[in-house]
């Protein structure tokens, strides 16, 4: 049996469906400029990032990570745009046969293709081309992170507290997935709304979970937030449980949209792409200006996964220290342990929210160094020159072991990692040797326990140095 859930939405690549589909609720109407610009396949143009991340969400529920296979098997897939008296509609051409049904597109589906249509014309127009942000300056990203986050619906100043993100691997195991769909349960019980990077494995478990556990309370607007980028959406599709997506231009501003909206964050086992999570959140929270900030977060998992978080444990006390440590607790085979300490988390976080005036929607207090915001570029040249020793600032250490595993992920899954990898070779990391040796010892984990691919023999796709 794979190591991933067998699932019914599963089907194979390459079945191909054309349909015309309207939007609903979201973006209507698009001027003639916006059409142009959607419509240009040329140097800046929308087009390209339109298809792909319209082919990803599409391709919801099928069983591969590789972004490669999957523009490679639908590369006859097109769109069109239509304009009608009343608004626009899209032709899809050579479109995955998952999403739909007796030829008619699934409604989540339809959400997800509108919702990729919304964030792309947003953030072109709104975010990168408007005088408003400058995008090299944190305050200013901070603003359109937001901003992006408004435009989307996903701020709602009457919701309390309550929305907790969960981070995990999209390779895990299926007693591992299982897990996350019990807390899930426990949270939604709870009331509880739940954010996560919207794809398979322990993003999809604990949206599951939560369906039923709001369902037996009669909780009918449960709010399952799906939150992804470009070049992760093609590996990671999201899963049918999101009923609110939205597509932030890069890796780091999806990070930070996760911290200023969610109120507390569960991590379940994964692989790179959960090592840079974790990376990512401690580094801000070490920041002294965030000391008094309280933001829950529990890693959790399965009694199989106790060596997983004993690893990843003692790999976090010897690059950030024990301080690092203390922000999070470890809760190991109790779904409802982990959900009652979260709660518990919850209500500090209400009531500092209460004392200090700030917004429950979206945390403007929580400072985000700026070596966390800036866009890393990945490439064999920016990853050969990343300085990993220990003794650098606490903030820049984190902030480099985050791109480094920000580095494998795109190499793993990325089409332009997988495209870069397979033209160059592996991509060469070097560090403080004391470093490496830890390093080496938790990739190697990782790829012994599957949790880099979700089928397939793993071929590294780094090279550590000392």
């Amino acid at each position: 049996m794979s190591n991933i859930e067998s699932n019914i939405e599963a089907e194979p690549l390459a079945e191909f469906v054309a349909a015309r589909v309207a939007p609903r609720g979201s973006l209507e109407q698009l001027s003639h400029v916006e059409v142009a610009q959607l419509l240009d396949r040329g140097q800046g143009g929308l087009y390209p990032l339109l298809r792909q991340c319209a082919l990803a969400v599409l391709n919801a529920g099928s069983h591969t990570d590789d972004a490669r296979a999957l523009f490679d098997a639908y590369r006859d897939f097109e769109l069109k745009i239509i304009q009608t008296s009343w608004g626009f509609e899209l032709d899809v051409v050579n479109a995955p046969g998952v999403a739909f049904v007796d030829g008619k597109m699934i409604k989540g589906s339809k959400e997800h293709l509108f919702a990729v249509v919304r964030d792309i014309v947003y953030t072109a127009n709104e975010i990168v081309e408007s005088d408003r942000f400058d995008l090299t300056e944190p305050e200013s990203i901070t603003n359109a992170v937001f901003c992006i986050l408004r435009n989307a619906g996903v701020l709602d100043a009457r919701e309390p507290a309550e929305l907790v993100v969960c981070w995990g691997g999209h390779s895990i195991s299926r007693e591992e997935y299982e897990y996350t769909k019990k807390v899930g349960y426990e949270l939604g019980l709870r009331g509880a709304d739940v954010c996560t990077g919207c794809g398979p494995g322990a993003m999809k478990g604990p949206m599951k979970g939560a369906t039923i556990g709001h369902s037996k309370q009669r909780i009918r607007d449960g709010r399952y937030v799906g939150v992804t980028e470009p070049g992760i959406v093609a590996a990671e599709p999201p899963n049918p449980i999101v009923n609110h997506l939205v597509i932030m231009p890069d890796i780091e501003k999806r990070l930070e949209a996760f911290v200023r909206i969610g109120h507390g964050i569960f991590v379940f086992p994964g692989g790179a792409g959960t090592a840079e999570e974790i990376l990512y959140l401690l580094g801000v929270l070490l920041d002294p200006a965030n000391a008094d900030q309280p933001m829950p977060m529990i890693l959790t998992g399965p009694p199989s996964a106790a060596d997983y978080f004993a690893q990843v444990d003692a790999f976090i006390g010897l690059t950030l220290g024990d301080e690092a440590r203390k922000r999070y607790k470890i809760v190991i085979g109790n779904p409802a342990e982990a959900a009652k300490a979260m709660l518990a988390g919850l209500q500090k976080v209400r009531k500092h929210r209460r004392k200090t005036g700030e917004a429950y929607n979206y945390n403007w207090a929580l400072k985000i160094p700026r070596d966390f915001q800036m866009p890393f570029e990945v490439n064999h040249d920016s990853v050969a020159a990343l300085d990993l020793r220990l003794d650098l600032p606490l903030h820049l250490r984190a902030a480099n072991l985050r791109r480094m595993f920000s580095a494998i992920v795109t190499g793993n899954v990325k089409d332009s990692g997988i495209r870069q990898i397979e033209a160059k070779g592996p991509f060469s990391v070097r560090g403080e040797p004391k470093l490496m040796a830890a390093l080496d010892g938790l990739l190697a984990a990782f790829v012994a326990q599957r949790r880099m691919k979700l089928s397939g023999e793993y071929k590294p796709v780094y090279r550590l140095a000392g």
